[in-house]
């Protein structure tokens, strides 16, 4: 594209001389903005996608990767449907369980609830619970025992703590017959996500006891299921419920957590405009750069046309510049930002230490580090998109330049 007569002369137009000098330090804050642009946008890309992922695990911890409910919510033959559940391909293990939204008490101290019926020795394969118990185990709660396992925030609301009694009012009956049907329980654990949904919400019992509490016997509200690839939830679940036949459904972790991860999209998405955006104000200055290197270079262009140079090679003399100006600040941005994103874990609590601030306190947030993951399809994108910019930026100086009459621009020049 480019002829070595065309590179030489733009490659001399980049190094300084004593008039220019001015120009050349404009040059070089452009490079360098485009390279911070580059590398901060690496950095808090990175850093999104590592909170994603932190979210989607402490959402998994407590959600498995599908749900299939039985007609009317209620699943009676629930060993048969797990068994032909287990038979489909992609699918690693399921779990019964039972749902009830009521209340827990502690005297006069009331709070909303969801309690779910499991079965101990089935609930690790469909998820990570037993990772955040902070007290008691999941084999405490056998069938019959009317144990409980709370969410660190729920216990702390009512005032309770492991061997302490707690009563379960689910309400029956429709309309004005609402009737409370209590259950009398006792804390044997706690656990702790780091969420609000499950650590203020959430109790964990056995199944027999969940089934008894609703008065539902060997019934169960579905089965939980774990994938091979969590990513194909939306297709096998939902492929799962028409081959078990009408009355099923199905739902899987992301339209339950959907909120969630569409704020954390919007969020990159905002995150990532923004940012561009800083590079964009560092290709408009090399605009600006290239834009005084041709009314400095006026009559040298005119000189260069009477010896034959045709319009052409004048842009592409130019468009070297800016090209290489580009192509040096993002290389920069992309050497300084995935080192940074590779290394934030540690180079963050240096900052802190140094400037004496905290930039997630564990009283504030539960995530008291930030999490990083460096996705290469993200750099080369961001990459491609700031050498793009860059490149668009010396299109007009180039024009410009290619623009100059031989004889104005001498003539101005010896006036």
């Amino acid at each position: 594209m480019f002829r070595p007569l065309e590179m030489f002369i733009g490659l001399r137009y980049l190094r300084a001389r004593r008039r220019s000098q001015f120009v050349s330090f404009i040059s070089m804050m452009s490079l360098l903005g485009v390279a911070i642009g580059v590398a901060a946008l690496i950095v808090v890309l990175s850093v999104m996608n590592g909170f994603e992922n932190e979210l989607r695990q402490r959402l998994l911890a407590m959600t498995s990767h599908g749900t299939i409910s039985g007609p009317d919510g209620h699943l009676s033959d629930w060993p048969s449907v797990r068994d032909e559940v287990l038979a489909v391909p992609g699918i690693d293990a399921a779990a019964p369980f039972v749902e009830i939204a009521g209340m827990l008490g502690n005297g006069a101290n009331l709070k909303a609830a969801l309690v779910r019926g499991i079965d101990p020795a089935l609930e690790g394969d469909v998820s990570r619970v037993a990772d955040h118990l902070i007290a008691g185990q999941l084999s405490d709660l056998k069938p019959g025992s009317g144990r409980v396992i709370l969410g660190r925030l729920l216990a702390a609301r009512l005032g309770l703590g492991p061997g302490d009694p707690v009563v379960l009012m689910v309400p029956r009956g429709e309309g004005a017959n609402l009737v409370p049907r209590l259950r009398r329980f006792e804390v044997a654990g706690l656990f702790e996500v780091g969420m609000e949904e499950y650590d203020g919400l959430l109790a964990l019992t056995h199944l027999q006891d969940a089934a008894g509490a609703m008065g539902l016997d060997d019934q169960v509200t579905g089965v939980r299921i774990e994938l091979t690839n969590m990513f194909d939830a939306p297709s096998v679940t939902h492929a799962l419920a028409q081959r078990l036949g009408a009355g099923f459904s199905a739902r899987d972790w992301t339209e339950e957590n959907a909120s969630y991860f569409r704020a954390v999209r919007i969020e990159k998405t905002m995150m990532t405009i923004i940012l561009l955006l800083v590079v964009a104000v560092a290709a408009f200055n090399i605009v600006a750069t290239l834009v005084m290197v041709v009314t400095d270079k006026r009559s040298e262009i005119a000189i260069f046309r009477t010896l034959g140079l045709t319009p052409g090679a004048v842009m592409r003399i130019f468009l070297v510049q800016g090209i290489i100006i580009g192509l040096i600040g993002t290389a920069l941005g992309g050497a300084l930002g995935v080192p940074l994103a590779l290394n934030i874990d540690t180079i963050a609590p240096q900052i802190e230490a140094l400037f004496g601030v905290q930039f997630m306190p564990a009283d504030v947030y539960y995530i008291a580090r930030l999490p990083s993951d460096v996705r290469w399809p993200d750099v080369y994108t961001i990459l491609g998109l700031a050498f793009a910019l860059c490149s668009l930026a010396t299109l007009y100086p180039a024009w410009r330049a290619a623009q100059v009459e031989p004889a104005e621009a001498l003539r101005y020049d010896h006036g």
